[in-house]
């Protein structure tokens, strides 16, 4: 064990670390196979945490409703399922997919369920945290950052940020294209 963590440690930190941008960054599908985010460049981002037993699940609708609007503009939501807030988000990773597709239709990538806070997190996460529109925490399910088609970390959302009231700013970035 000893001798994997000896490995696995500078691996991991040194992605964290040398990240200039957010295509730099790998992550697991639910499936757990590993995806580049640079899979998704030219593309306008809203990455969020989400978890199914919160009292912001039902942005779930919202967020939905924003992939389905611009994705043939090149716009996609990532989300992110997280257990770090009370267990609200108990469930397997298969569960997480079966939960998001029969309750809220979800068709936007709902990758494996990760750490978002403390020296756990995945390296994409303690990179966004680091970005200047950031306070630097992740305060709850449901963060959500939006990033422009340059890779660039423009918003950070409270929980409280509902999709709709983002709509208005992703319009902006998808059209300027």
């Amino acid at each position: 064990m000893k001798r994997i963590l000896q490995i696995l440690v500078p691996v991991l930190f040194s992605q964290m670390v040398m990240a200039e941008s957010i295509y730099d960054f790998k992550v697991k599908t639910a499936d757990q196979k590993e995806i580049s985010l640079a899979d998704y460049k030219n593309k306008t981002l809203l990455i969020v945490n989400v978890a199914s037993k919160c009292g912001f699940t039902s942005q779930y609708e919202g967020l939905e409703a924003l992939y389905k609007k611009y994705k043939d503009k090149n716009f996609v939501v990532l989300g992110f399922p997280s257990n770090q807030f009370m267990g609200q988000e108990p469930g397997t990773d298969a569960e997480i997919q079966k939960f998001c597709k029969l309750t809220y239709g979800v068709e936007f990538p709902v990758f494996a369920k990760v750490d978002v806070k403390g020296d756990q997190a995945i390296p994409l996460y303690k990179w966004l945290v680091k970005q200047k529109v950031s306070d630097g925490s992740i305060s709850w399910n449901f963060n959500k950052f939006l990033v422009n088609s340059k890779g660039e970390v423009l918003k950070h959302y409270g929980s409280r940020v509902k999709p709709a009231e983002i709509d208005a700013e992703v319009a902006k970035l998808v059209e300027a294209k």
